[in-house]
């Protein structure tokens, strides 16, 4: 099961009642989960966490961000948080094994009913932008509702990726995109004074040269009397929430003022917490796996989680399933998550290698792909076995057909093991000199597992050809891409 987490934010904190008309729309959907709604009046803004498969998730959202631009009037919007539409920003988190191409692919496809069905222009963001500077949020919503009112019909560069170059009168524009796990995370400072709200933020965001991965505003937070300087820690691996918490600390203390509170809006992971709690409490030798929690989900999960064990034992029973092509993705699967460790250690928190960084982006990717890989080869076998019963019962065009499109299905299954095993590799060989020297053996492991991977995947299609030639299928384009891709293993 591929999920996925949205979290959309809407331009709406203060109104209880258009907030729950807003939510409904999206828990009436089979299949969606929403797991939180946060409000801030101060802001004007609710953001709201949801969880689903891809397209149940989507039609979720497309409710929610309908009801939302009948219940939400910009015009009449008056809040701290910058904003550009009724439905501000609708970001996919993929989970699991879901991966970033799928979590872009559901942005594209809300992006274009929204435009089509609602007459909201659209910018896509994130990793899903398709004009590299519309992957920063704050250079999309530049203006916000007011300027973007008249620079998206006058300036080129304004127009959006969806729908047309005006915005909708009252609910304006949306960014929908793609993207990791993000924290919102905000310090409260002693002082009301906005100004050093703001100087702190400048001080600690990335493109001002702070800490990477750290977006920050400084807000006048009136309700409080107080002033807030708001982050986005866009990977909480390369800048934890402590470190965050302790730049803002080191910055407030120039200007004699100190931190009153931090608040996380939204959701958060467990492990960023655990970050914070090992920096604090100074544990440099806790193991995570003995948190009490952790070890009743582990009991909880064990009778639907397959093991190792069982999963080599079913490969070793006599049976056709699971067999050599399940068994070359699951090594390519092992082979990438190596290569994540090795680049997490390797990674340099402070002055983060962009490289590394999207390496290690796309070997989870990878990893989640071949794990799917992992059943898909199975049951690509199983429907050659299938329609080969079948002709062999009921000959006939209908049945002949249906059984080379399964051949063909079973070949193109471990060829994607292969090709994925094979670009992975290459990718980690390449940054070997840049990777510690502590990790070569785990570096050298990952190489080997990807080469077995490729091999074993590559025999598997071999194998299948040879039946597709036997049904007086042309080969040539498969046979010229396994040379291909066997010449970069």
């Amino acid at each position: 099961m591929t999920r996925f987490e949205c979290v959309p934010n809407f331009s709406e904190g203060r109104d209880a009642a258009k907030i729950e008309r807003i939510v409904a729309a999206g828990r009436g959907v089979p299949g969606v989960a929403v797991l939180d709604v946060e409000r801030n009046a101060d802001h004007n803004r609710a953001v709201v966490s949801l969880a689903g498969e891809g397209d149940a998730l989507l039609e979720g959202v497309f409710r929610m961000i309908r009801v939302a631009t009948e219940e939400i009037d910009l015009t009449q919007h008056r809040g701290e948080h910058p904003r550009m539409g009724a439905t501000d920003v609708v970001p996919f988190v993929p989970l699991g094994s879901a991966t970033m191409a799928e979590a872009v692919r559901l942005a594209e496809r809300l992006g274009e009913r929204v435009a089509r069905e609602l007459s909201i222009p659209v910018f896509l963001y994130a990793s899903a932008a398709r004009i590299p500077e519309r992957a920063d949020l704050a250079r999309v919503r530049a203006g916000q509702f007011e300027g973007l009112r008249e620079s998206i019909v006058s300036d080129p560069a304004r127009a959006p990726d969806f729908g047309e170059a005006r915005i909708h009168p009252t609910a304006g524009a949306v960014a929908i995109g793609a993207r990791p796990v993000l924290i919102a995370f905000n310090a409260y400072l002693t002082t009301p004074d906005v100004s050093i709200a703001k100087k702190i933020a400048k001080a600690v965001r990335a493109r001002d040269g702070g800490l990477p991965e750290v977006k920050a505003l400084g807000f006048d937070i009136a309700e409080r009397h107080r002033a807030q300087v708001s982050m986005n820690l866009t990977d909480y691996r390369i800048t934890p929430i402590h470190r965050a918490l302790e730049a803002v600390r080191r910055e407030a203390q120039r200007y004699g003022v100190g931190i009153e509170e931090s608040e996380i809006v939204g959701l958060v992971p467990e492990d960023a917490l655990l970050d914070a709690s090992e920096y604090y409490l100074q544990l440099h030798t806790f193991e995570r796996a003995s948190v009490l929690e952790r070890k009743v989900r582990e009991v909880d999960t064990a009778p639907t989680v397959e093991s190792l064990a069982s999963f080599t034992a079913r490969i070793a029973a006599r049976t056709p399933t699971p067999g050599g092509g399940s068994a070359s993705a699951a090594t390519g699967a092992m082979a990438a998550a190596l290569g994540e460790m090795v680049l997490s250690y390797s990674i340099d928190p402070v002055h983060p290698d962009p490289e590394l960084v999207a390496l290690r982006s796309a070997l989870a990717d990878g990893r989640g792909k071949l794990l799917d890989l992992v059943e898909k080869d199975s049951q690509s076998y199983e429907a050659v076995r299938g329609t080969r019963r079948t002709r062999k019962a009921h000959p006939g065009p209908t049945e002949e057909a249906a059984y080379v499109q399964a051949l063909q299905r079973a070949a193109e299954v471990p060829l994607s093991t292969a090709q994925l095993a094979v670009g992975l590799a290459r990718s980690l060989d390449a940054v070997r000199g840049r990777t510690k020297a502590a990790l070569e053996s785990d570096l050298t492991t990952a190489l080997a597992l990807f080469r077995a991977a490729a091999q074993g995947a590559l025999a598997n299609v071999e194998i299948n050809l040879i039946d597709l030639r036997a049904a007086q299928v042309p080969t040539a384009s498969l046979e010229s891409e396994v040379a291909r891709v066997r010449a970069g293993a």
